[in-house]
């Protein structure tokens, strides 16, 4: 029969098998992903943020995986900025920030940029970012 010291060492070593396996299957799916990624508006700036390699696209957009970080407030008060209808560019440039992660540089045109964006239209196929 085996000696009360190895039976010992044998129990510690299943003990810590059995922690990290229970550890490991209690671990959230997407654990690997950077906790801060979905903070929008920590960032400044009109133009697309840090990439993050690990961070995976929404199942909802296939055409558009995330692969970048934008502030939409940012980048669209910027790009509206100069706007007669402020609210009316600022609503429809969100909505398009919100779809793309980017938005063109500048007050006006630049949408070679961000060929998403430039590609949405309204209901009456007219350009729908401003």
């Amino acid at each position: 029969m085996a000696s009360p010291k190895l039976r010992l060492f044998w129990f510690g070593i299943v003990v810590i098998l059995l922690i990290q396996a229970f550890a490991e299957a209690t671990l959230p799916a997407n654990s690997e992903e950077d906790p801060l990624s979905d903070a929008e508006g920590e960032d400044e700036g009109a133009l697309p943020k840090k990439h993050h390699p690990n961070l995976h696209p929404h199942p909802h957009h296939h055409h558009h995986p995330i692969t970048k970080k934008i502030n939409c407030n940012y980048a669209c008060s910027h790009r509206c900025k100069k706007a007669s209808r402020k609210k009316v560019c600022l609503r429809a440039c969100k909505t398009c920030c919100k779809k793309c992660h980017c938005v063109p540089p500048g007050t006006y045109g630049n949408k070679h940029a961000c060929p998403c964006y430039a590609s949405l239209k309204t209901h009456g196929n007219k350009p729908k970012c401003p």
